[in-house]
């Protein structure tokens, strides 16, 4: 290889190496669940209505760090986790929303689905002025099939006219629009296409708008020639994807399994997960977990507190920080399993990711867990997701990992041993 040769592999090394790096980038935060409500029923207040009815919920049927340990089948932290609970329930209940025009909302008529379309538009943008928005929401819309597209086409240009009318322009923080039973890249790409047009009639930077897409059938995971399906989804879209949705039921349904056995810890959902993760694993794009369907309502609020709380820790165990919530009970066990899963881990991380930044990031031992580079960047993903969604305070992070302010919110524990290591010199 002559050296001009060399040099032009360099520079493109050097640009793959860039562009894989911005691939990692995103949101500095991901809400740990997004909760689903039928259009027909949005509200501007939505947001602080369903933290009330949880907050109900809780003090109805566990009135108590015990009563909510005995109920979940654990107790661990027990006391910590229910103050943080309603704490968090109090100020923050829902991280992201989602308007659904499909599943949860049904085949209605034109005008009534017209109807709908404007006035939960009006209603989002009233939250945004008044301040009762979740940090992150958005839109479902029907899927783009021959059925049904030109409903979703058309639900989607009332709504995002009447919404932008409403706030002058603006879109909310953290909005996005949820792609259902995506099955071919024309869909997504259809989508981008309809995304760009919206964005020029109504003044919009290109690229605000963005899009998820629905895993709910086998072919959004593997296309008819064995390939891997979602990442060419994930491109059709064109840059506008920003997260990837398991849906449980349908795409169980799809492989033939029986109702009586479809949910999320089916070992099919573990695969296509497992298949998700591998997919989109440093594009940047989010994956999120499905919906635990038995509610915690009458006299089975305890048993579907249990469920959903397993569910959502096996969800965690395997890198899913993100699901699906139905109900406002459910806001309960959510949190509940989600606090408890960091604070039960809180000490063990501290401690190795403190050992590990006080060596320069050299390979270490702590007890019998062994630490390269590669678990320095897990341990700091764990306090930043504790933090992020309220299980501890960033003050708590830093004193159990002994790093900085500045160090922490790097996000990026190579630019910190990086800094280190020249400190040092």
């Amino acid at each position: 290889m002559n050296q001009s040769t060399l040099d032009e592999v360099e520079a493109r090394l050097r640009g793959a190496n860039l562009a894989r790096a911005r691939t990692g980038e995103g949101d500095a935060r991901q809400p740990v669940h997004t909760v689903y409500g039928g259009a027909h029923l949005f509200r501007a207040d939505t947001a602080p209505r369903l933290g009330a009815r949880a907050l109900a919920t809780l003090a109805e049927h566990a009135p108590g760090p015990a009563a909510l340990a005995s109920a979940l089948g654990t107790d661990a932290h027990a006391e910590a986790v229910y103050e943080r609970v309603r704490a968090k329930l109090a100020r923050e209940p829902v991280e992201d929303f989602r308007i659904d025009f499909e599943d949860g909302y049904g085949v209605r008529p034109d005008a009534e689905e017209d109807g709908h379309a404007s006035a939960a538009a009006r209603e989002l943008a009233r939250g945004l002025a008044e301040g009762t928005l979740p940090p992150f929401v958005g839109m479902r819309v029907k899927a783009l099939t021959e059925e049904t597209r030109a409903r979703a086409v058309r639900t989607l240009r009332i709504f995002a006219g009447e919404l932008l009318r409403g706030t002058g322009g603006v879109l909310p923080p953290g909005f996005a629009i949820t792609l259902p039973k995506v099955t071919l890249p024309e869909q997504p790409e259809y989508l981008a296409a309809l995304f760009a047009r919206l964005e020029a009639e109504h003044g919009l930077a290109p690229g605000a708008l963005r899009m998820e897409l629905m895993v709910e059938t086998p072919q959004a995971l593997v296309d008819d020639e064995g390939r891997w399906a979602l990442p060419a989804l994930v491109r059709a879209g064109g840059g506008r994807v920003v997260a990837a949705h398991f849906g449980a039921y349908d795409y169980t349904a799809a492989l033939g399994i029986t109702a009586a056995r479809q949910h999320l810890r089916h070992p099919a959902c573990d695969w296509a997960r497992h298949a998700m993760q591998v997919s989109l694993a440093g594009t940047g794009v989010r994956w999120s977990d499905g919906a635990t369907t038995l509610l915690p309502v009458g006299a089975a609020v305890h048993r579907g507190w249990r469920v959903h709380h397993d569910d959502v820790r096996h969800g965690l165990a395997s890198g899913f920080y993100q699901g699906w919530d139905l109900h406002p009970a459910q806001l309960v066990s959510r949190y509940a399993a989600v606090y408890g899963f960091f604070l039960e881990g809180l000490d063990a991380a501290g401690e190795r990711l403190r050992n590990f930044v006080d060596r320069a990031a050299q390979a270490t031992r702590v007890g019998s867990a062994f630490d390269d580079a590669a678990t320095g960047q897990g341990l700091l993903n764990f306090f930043l997701r504790a933090v992020g969604c309220g299980a501890i305070g960033e003050d708590e992070a830093l004193a159990r990992t002994g790093l900085t302010p500045a160090q922490l919110r790097t996000r990026s524990f190579q630019q910190i041993s990086l800094r280190d290591t020249e400190a040092q010199r």
